[in-house]
């Protein structure tokens, strides 16, 4: 009987307060439930949203949503426990969003919204943003896992009473290889220690975190060197000194309280980052005698802070809410990129000069924002907001002197300067309510994403069909949307969707960074649909359809050109069942579906095979020439499943099976040129793919203590 169903899915609960289609909220038995194999796969939680990797685990993920190849987190603007974690001007990529820190046992909520439509949400966050934030106290506990390819999991967290709060303490140390011929052997540890008090109205909390993990990855592969016998078998590496190691240690504070007839939220950070990476990816192509291995470096601190109040304010008789904040973030650091061989550093001066970056980069942003929510009926309200970022950067460039040379190899720019600008982003959603079970959304907004100041200096935008490269990138985009619940148990939302980038960010898969690119568009809609079966079992279920395309031709660097944005998935899609304390019984099973994707900008092209392979004059006579029209890549499907039995005296048991059906897929695709030893100095453009990992599994005993 639907009256004995007890709703706990907080995705049902949005009718009323919600501003748009395409927002929503997750709750801690959701986040337990869904089956994860790595942390940053939590976010998969979040509808259209698919996560996978090109390489290494230590490495960030790779994040597609709505039409977007994300990259390592370009565009999804991420907060754990109130700390920004996209790092602007990375040494991998500009926005990278590195979750391996992240403990899954310590998330209790994950909230998101997608679009430029919210004036909470700035750098990186106009196509989506994902906040999760950590419990306060946690059932004390310890568990181990061991698994197929490698994998061990040992986990410990508790809390306890401390003078008005509590404390909680969380350790996990883990290693995994992989199915790779050269394993992984990923070495990963976390702590976390966090002192909390107060209540939802009042309170504050304070979190220290430390991460380290040292890895060997093996990244994508061109599909002829399997072919060619050149690695063993799809899971083989070109490059088996490849790796890396990163560093992560923070301090975040979090506090909340009732000033006056209103609420305010404070929050502020310290982050200290180390990431050294070792990545070749284009074989022989730029130095034939050692290989092209780079080591990517960056040290980074970045603190700041940001606050926010909301009041009650009429507006005569009218209903009406008034929410205003401020935020703050300096970003300092040392990054660069330089040749290597076996990880064995190589001189700057033996290699070309484009190979090549050193720099000290002072970063600085800050916004201001304001929103206002009105009920201007019963069943019509207005959510109004306006939002104004202002960010400063300075480049010191320690190779200038190399850059600024004309001639084969040089680029002629230095990435040294000064850059500073300021967006005002004006946002807003009409909502209407028809009936108390369903609301119509409309809503328009600008937002934007950085870009990695080097690149901004260079001011290479000349081919891009942009006066220059902006610091700050706009984004604008519209959208339509439907919510409803026509039973109490069951929730389904539709939202179309349209977003125009001033300049797309691009997968430069030579170097493995991101660099500015021309405008683009893009046009498509999302369903989700949440259905509580019953009061242990919800039904949870999302698709996208996107469409994707630059405003103008673009050449992809491989002799192709055209207006398809590569990489930027067609369709994502989910579905997952979670099953809730069926007596000892609890766990997940969760499909995750990611579409066809352009590999190449368009078909061969003679212009573009002139530009990009100087002394080849036609397509038909060029390293392209095995594929002279559209190349496409080929996603996938894949079954995951969690069960877990509750035996008496806390203690439990649980195993995980992942690509259940063994789907043989690339979890990555990439389209570009390099070279194998013996081939022409110009190189082969050729598909490079790094495979989705096979079937594996993992067994879990866990015990819990206390009453």
């Amino acid at each position: 009987m639907l009256q004995e169903i007890t709703v706990t899915a907080q995705r049902l609960e949005l009718l009323g307060t919600a501003a748009t289609a395409s927002e929503g909220l997750v709750d801690d038995r959701e986040l337990q439930s869904a089956p994860q194999y790595r942390p940053g796969q939590l976010l998969e939680t979040v509808p259209g949203l698919i996560v996978t990797l090109h390489s290494g685990e230590g490495k960030a993920n790779q994040y597609l949503m709505r039409g977007y190849n994300l990259d390592h987190g370009t565009d999804l603007e991420t907060y754990v426990d109130g700390m920004p974690v996209n790092q602007p001007t990375h040494a991998h990529g500009q926005g990278y969003t590195d979750l391996n820190f992240m403990v899954p046992e310590l998330a209790d909520q994950l909230t998101y919204t997608k679009g430029p439509y919210y004036a909470n949400v700035g750098d990186f966050g106009a196509v989506g943003s994902v906040r999760v934030s950590y419990r306060d106290t946690i059932e004390d506990q310890v568990s181990a896992t061991v698994g197929t390819l490698g994998f061990q999991r040992v986990f410990s967290a508790g809390s306890q009473p401390l003078g008005d709060g509590n404390i909680l303490a969380a350790v996990e140390v883990q290693h995994y290889d992989g199915p790779f011929v050269t394993p992984d052997d990923a070495r990963k540890e976390n702590f976390v220690l966090r002192y909390s008090r107060g209540d939802d109205r009042n309170g504050y909390s304070v979190s220290a975190m430390l991460y380290h993990q040292l890895w060997t990855n093996t990244t994508d592969i061109p599909i002829r060197a399997i072919i060619e016998g050149l690695v063993p078998n799809r899971f083989g590496t070109l490059n088996p000194t490849d790796g890396g190691r990163a560093w992560r240690s923070s301090l975040s504070f979090n506090d909340h309280a009732t000033i006056g007839e209103g609420q305010f939220t404070a929050s502020a950070f310290c982050v200290d980052n180390q990431l050294h990476m070792w990545n070749d990816f284009t074989q022989f192509l730029v130095d034939p005698v050692h290989g092209d291995q780079e080591e990517q470096f960056e040290n980074r601190r970045a603190f700041g802070g940001q606050a926010a109040y909301t009041l009650t304010l009429p507006l005569g008789s009218i209903p009406n809410v008034i929410s205003a904040g401020a935020l703050t973030r300096d970003d300092l650091l040392y990054v660069g990129r330089l040749p290597s061989e076996d990880r064995v550093p190589l001189r700057v001066a033996d290699a070309p000069p484009s190979f090549s970056n050193e720099d000290q980069v002072y970063l600085f942003a800050g916004a201001a924002w304001v929103q206002a929510t009105t009920r201007w009926t019963s069943n019509f309200r207005s959510v109004l907001g306006f939002r104004a970022d202002y960010q400063h950067g300075t480049d010191i460039d320690y190779l200038a002197g190399l850059h600024e040379q004309s001639g084969p190899g040089y680029t002629g720019y230095s990435n040294s300067g000064t850059v500073r600008q300021v967006l005002p982003q004006p946002k807003g959603s009409l909502i209407y309510t028809p009936l108390d079970t369903l609301e119509l959304y409309l809503s328009a907004g600008r937002g934007f994403h950085s870009a990695d100041i080097r690149g901004v200096n260079q001011d290479t935008s000349v081919d891009l069909g942009l006066p220059h490269t902006p610091l700050l990138a706009k984004q604008e985009g519209q959208e339509i949307g439907v919510r409803t619940t026509p039973r109490p148990n069951l929730a389904l939302t539709f939202a179309y969707y349209n977003l125009w980038q001033q300049s797309e960010t691009i997968i430069d898969p030579d170097v493995g960074q991101d660099t500015a690119g021309p405008p683009s568009r893009r046009y498509g809609y999302e369903i989700n649909v949440t259905y509580q079966i019953n009061r242990y079992l919800e039904l949870y279920g999302s698709y996208s359809g996107d469409h994707t395309h630059f405003t103008r031709p673009f050449d992809d660097g491989t002799g192709h050109l055209g207006e398809y944005i590569t990489d930027a998935p067609l369709a994502t899609g989910a579905l997952a069942l979670y099953l809730t304390n069926l007596g000892p019984w609890s766990g997940g099973l969760s499909y995750r579906y990611l579409g066809n994707y352009p590999l190449s900008s368009g078909p061969c092209v003679n212009s573009a095979v002139q530009h990009d392979f100087p002394g080849s004059a036609t397509c038909a006579h060029s390293p392209t020439a095995a594929a002279l029209g559209q190349v496409d890549g080929k996603g996938f499907g894949e079954w995951n499943l969690d069960a877990r039995y509750a035996f008496s005296q806390g203690w439990s048991a649980s195993v995980g099976i992942y690509n259940l059906f063994n789907t043989h897929a690339d979890a990555a695709e990439f389209w570009y040129v390099d070279r194998l030893p013996g081939e022409p100095a110009a190189g082969v453009a050729d598909v490079h793919q790094h495979p989705l990992e096979p079937l594996m599994a993992r067994f879990t005993i866990a015990k819990r203590f206390g009453p």
